[in-house]
């Protein structure tokens, strides 16, 4: 059993915690706070470094296969346009939720909820995310199975196997073995990437000039294509999710302060969707690698990265090209997928606490992450690599757009709070405003994918998707007044307007670090995780109180009837000796 309830009963003396949590979930050097408000005293770690680590799994080699088949299909001159155009949009869409996530210290989902979606209306998202670190960790376990088999001769079907073993061990123990990895082998990652265009630049100087004529495979030919343009979007904007990846690890960055705010300022836009900057350059750089490849090795194996790595390298390295380019290539999926595997294993403790009601830790659900990508691998989806992305985008584009509508453009308004409220006590299940807003844009783009409105509104369903999102989210949230953010105040916790200072209705302490401790579990928590519970009398932390199934949401459903709940004056930590 993994936790335990009991109803609340008598004063006792020391009375026992009324939920414990198994072993698993209790342990934070492996849990990294998946379900809750990650605290001060977890991020320890520098700008620079979570930074670091963040950008550490963009490592991955998606992007050259994912680049090279927009090229391969729509020629160079629609394909390169589709790719700068899909980062512009995920650049932009990704700073509001980068700098949320690392000020608040919440992972994507936790914004979610608070930025439009509800306590509920969020699990949708959760399993949209979670499909998105199962699809991917697919198609870079896939490349990696593709390096062995070429470098050993072991079978693509227990390549795949290995590669979803490898990362079990790394993933399991959470975000310090994860800021390891990612430095480590940062360097051998760095040369790996930079050699083959090295090698091309001395011995093909003239190979851009004739990539940049390339009219692709598909008979696209080399001049611009509106519907090639907006097909090869919609490919490239699948990798719009890839933020919630990057914020998993913006949580922990430290509190931004007058001392850091520059390095922070940087740090975050780096790291945030500051990665797309590296990710269209790697598309566009696969695409040649597979442009110069192509006659030696063909289309197939010109779109499997491996391949074209080999090619570029054997100039100077000859037969030790081969190798060079394996470990490249195992490197680099290590990297990403051990963040695959590390978000799926969030998103889907996300959605199964909500649920269920019961949380047995996040290292289990990376068992079922890896799973499911698993038998995506055994069934070959990367022969179907482009229409998989394509649909998926229709999807993500819109809880993205949405979420980022109301970061800008509601929060501002007023509209919506302005802070972020994730707490189940505080917020309504479902919030038409970005809920509603995703789900219209959604459907609408869907349809227009698979072609109900035409062949242009196909090849356009990702702008679609866009458009009606961020006009969709701030429309309802002005329709509806921003009546469905909050279901009752929060006289716990308010983020104070200022960064870096706090309070709010009733705290005596305006002090981020200052807790509570649970009448649940009886653990101390700090200010931000608190939410005020009638039917416990006291203070409950956000995850006893998403976990409770007994409450019946007295709080939310008749605040009146639940009366006041007096709270005990938050523990303020002791200020630091002073030298």
């Amino acid at each position: 059993m993994t936790d335990t309830v009991t109803p609340p009963g008598t004063s006792a003396p020391a009375p026992p915690p009324r939920r414990r949590y198994a072993a698993l979930a209790a342990d934070e050097s492996r849990e990294d706070y998946s379900l809750r408000y990650a605290p001060h005293s977890f991020r320890r770690w520098s700008p620079a470094t979570v930074a670091g680590t963040a950008l550490g799994g963009i490592a991955y080699l998606a992007d050259f296969a994912i680049g090279a088949s927009i090229v391969f299909t729509y020629g160079f001159t629609s394909g390169t346009a589709s790719i700068l155009t899909a980062a512009v949009v995920i650049f932009l869409t990704g700073i509001p939720i980068a700098r949320a996530c690392a000020r608040y210290g919440l992972d994507m989902d936790l914004v979610t909820r608070g930025a439009g979606f509800g306590y509920f209306g969020s699990t949708l998202t959760s399993l949209i995310y979670a499909s998105f670190t199962f699809i991917f960790f697919a198609l870079e376990g896939s490349i990696m199975a593709q390096a062995m088999h070429q470098a050993f001769g072991l079978p693509v079907e227990i390549g795949y196997l290995v590669t979803t073993l490898i990362v079990i061990p790394i993933v399991f123990r959470g975000m310090g073995a994860l800021a390891k990895v990612q430095a480590w082998t940062q360097p051998l990652w760095l040369v790996g990437l930079v050699l083959p265009f090295l090698v091309l630049a001395f011995e093909a100087p003239d190979a851009w000039g004739s990539f940049a004529s390339f009219g692709g495979t598909e008979g696209a030919g080399s001049g611009f294509s509106w519907i090639g343009f907006g097909l090869g979007t919609g490919v490239a904007l699948s990798l719009i999710a890839q933020i919630g990846e990057q914020a998993d690890y913006l949580r922990f960055m430290p509190a931004r302060t007058e001392e850091n705010k520059r390095r922070w300022n940087l740090a975050v836009l780096a790291a945030g969707p500051g990665w797309v900057v590296i990710g269209a350059a790697k598309q566009l750089g696969g695409a040649f690698l597979a442009f110069v490849a192509l006659e030696a090795v063909g289309k197939t194996h010109a779109l499997e990265p491996i391949a074209p790595q080999i090619e570029a390298l054997r100039p100077w390295l000859g037969s030790f090209a081969l190798p060079a380019a394996a470990l490249f290539v195992i490197v680099s999926q290590i990297k990403i997928n051990v963040t695959n595997a590390y978000s799926g294993s969030l998103s889907w403790s996300n959605f199964f606490s909500r649920l269920t009601h019961r949380h047995p830790g996040r290292v289990w659900y990376i068992f079922l992450n890896l799973a499911i990508a698993l038998t995506l691998m055994e069934m070959n989806m990367f022969a179907a690599l482009g229409k998989l992305l394509g649909f998926y985008s229709n999807v993500g584009i819109a809880w993205i757009a949405a979420v980022a509508a109301d970061l800008v453009i509601n929060k501002r308004a007023g509209w919506s709070p302005p802070y972020i409220e994730f707490k189940r006590a505080y917020l309504y299940a479902v919030n038409p405003a970005g809920f509603g807003a995703m789900g219209i844009a959604s459907v609408v783009s869907i349809l227009a994918f698979f072609g109900l409105f035409g062949t242009y509104a196909e090849a356009f369903s990702t702008f679609i998707a866009a458009g009606l999102a961020l006009t969709l989210c701030p429309l309802i949230a002005w329709a509806t007044k921003g009546r469905y953010y909050l279901a009752r105040p929060n006289p716990v916790w308010g983020y104070a307007q200022a960064e870096g200072s706090g309070g709010g209705p009733g705290v005596a302490v305006p002090d981020v670090t200052a807790t509570h401790t649970c009448a649940v579990c009886a653990t101390a928590y700090e200010l931000p995780d608190i939410a005020d519970c009638p039917a416990h009398s006291g203070p409950v932390c956000s995850l006893c109180c998403s976990l409770d199934a007994t409450c019946g949401d007295l709080c939310r459903k008749d605040p009146a009837a639940a009366g006041t709940v007096l709270m005990p004056v938050p523990t303020v930590p002791p200020a630091p000796p002073v030298a």
